[in-house]
């Protein structure tokens, strides 16, 4: 018997008639939408089966849909057994499957098992491989406590006594597991609010900014406008003024597979340092009559996703430019940001009517919204009609505070971010990451 098989960690997943859903894990509430209640699931089986090839073992799923209640056991290859009580799942990986006994069949609330799952013929026991070996491995102990006060009892102590990390610090410590995980490809994010002022600009470099202290690089923030935007002007700068429009012109240099290199675009983008991604700025040029159209956006892309695994877009202010669409359209994942003004969320609302009268319902039900606090104190009142708005036609919404490093529109520093705004952000990728 492994007594901690079935009971860590809590994972609690719902499927609603709406093709929307939720999975807990351990407390932390993340939601799933899909085209229908199949792909809903299939999705929640997708991160359970994440959480349970991170602790090397099989975990237990409890589910909720129309159908009824049940219990999962969810293993690290991706398969899934019906469980009647929580010794089943214990005797199944202590146990091996005998010829006059064969092993369970994956069950499914669902007519039949989702296309993400491996279904295990019946058959005799198959012999043991490396592989089960390392499915038998102890979960991973949870290292010390680094942040409050559990962190200061192990830093005052000299590490003599360690205490174990509270629920803001295993929060933590999930978000950045989250934008760590591993992508399919090389994905777009793209910042939208067709109005001045509503915080995009700010969003797409603390998004890259967090990606890439995360991840590690391979990350690029873009300015996506037709003609100028101010992107480049908040990047810590670079040693040129090239911009997307240089970019396009000298294309075809990388484009060809044979001589192009990731260190030639250094003459293109510019580098932000300890936070580990490009920019890519609009024209700087007051005299140019150049612009960046549809076409154009489309050939920048797929250059830049074959040197950039998470592209995060800023978008101009015209919805109806031929570049803004061209952008929507790239989109893994949008990401609606307003400031929590009225005239800025109303653009954000009228934004999202308009995309949804243009068929992009289901990037609109996956985006995540962001509500910047303009002040200290935002508008409580307003807040919670923000919430309750977005939250109805967005997969989730989230707040970021007000910081006063960020107010006179200047260069970013994400060093001189608060604490509290840094980790805000870190829940916001956190948040889009689970949307690639």
């Amino acid at each position: 018997m492994i007594d901690a098989v079935p009971t860590f960690p809590r994972i609690e997943a719902t499927v609603a008639a709406d093709a929307t859903g939720t999975v807990a894990i351990n407390g932390v509430m993340q939601s799933v939408v899909g085209a229908d209640e199949q792909a809903v699931r299939a999705e929640i089986l997708t991160r359970v089966t994440a959480t349970a090839n991170d602790l090397g073992r099989p975990v237990r799923l409890n589910t909720r849909d129309r159908l009824g209640e049940q219990q999962l056991a969810v293993f690290p290859d991706g398969h899934v057994e019906a469980l009647s009580g929580l010794d089943a799942l214990a005797a199944r990986v202590t146990a091996t499957p005998t010829a006059d006994q064969p092993a369970p069949k994956p069950a499914l609330n669902t007519a039949q098992p989702s296309e993400n799952v491996a279904v295990r013929s019946e058959g005799p026991a198959a012999r043991l491989t490396l592989n089960d070996f390392l499915q038998s491995r102890p979960v991973a102990l949870v290292g010390p406590a680094m942040m409050g006060w559990q962190g200061t009892v192990r830093r005052l102590t000299g590490g003599l006594v360690s205490v174990a990390p509270g629920q803001l610090e295993l929060t933590h410590r999930s978000a950045i597991d989250r934008v760590q995980q591993s992508l399919r490809g090389p994905r777009t994010v793209v910042v939208i609010n067709p109005k001045g002022g509503a915080h995009k600009t700010t969003a797409t470099l603390l998004l890259a900014a967090t990606f890439g202290t995360y991840r590690g690089g391979y990350t690029l923030a873009w300015d996506n406008n037709e003609t100028r935007g101010t992107l480049g002007w908040r990047a810590q700068p670079a040693r040129h003024s090239n911009t997307a429009v240089d970019l396009l012109r000298d294309l075809d240099r990388f484009n060809d597979l044979r001589s192009a290199r990731v260190g030639d675009l250094d003459n293109y983008v510019r580098s932000q340092g300890s936070t580990q991604f490009d920019v890519l700025a609009s024209d700087e040029d007051a005299a140019a009559s150049s612009t960046i159209n549809g076409q154009a956006f489309n050939e920048l892309h797929t250059t830049m996703s074959r040197f950039y695994r998470v592209i995060v877009v800023d978008t101009g202010n015209n919805m109806r430019a031929s570049n803004w669409e061209a952008a929507l359209d790239a989109a893994d994942q949008l990401v609606i940001v307003s400031t929590i003004r009225e005239d800025t969320a109303a653009s954000a609302a009228w934004l999202v009517d308009g995309l949804y009268e243009k068929g992009h319902e289901e990037k609109v039900r996956n985006a995540v919204t962001v509500l910047a606090s303009p002040s200290k104190v935002a508008d409580p009142q307003l807040n919670r009609r923000l919430h309750s708005h977005f939250a109805s036609l967005t997969r989730t919404v989230l707040d970021v505070p007000h910081d006063p490093s960020l107010v006179d529109g200047g260069t970013l520093s994400y060093d001189a971010l608060a604490p509290a705004t840094r980790e805000a952000w870190l829940q916001v990728t956190a948040a889009v990451a689970d949307g690639l």
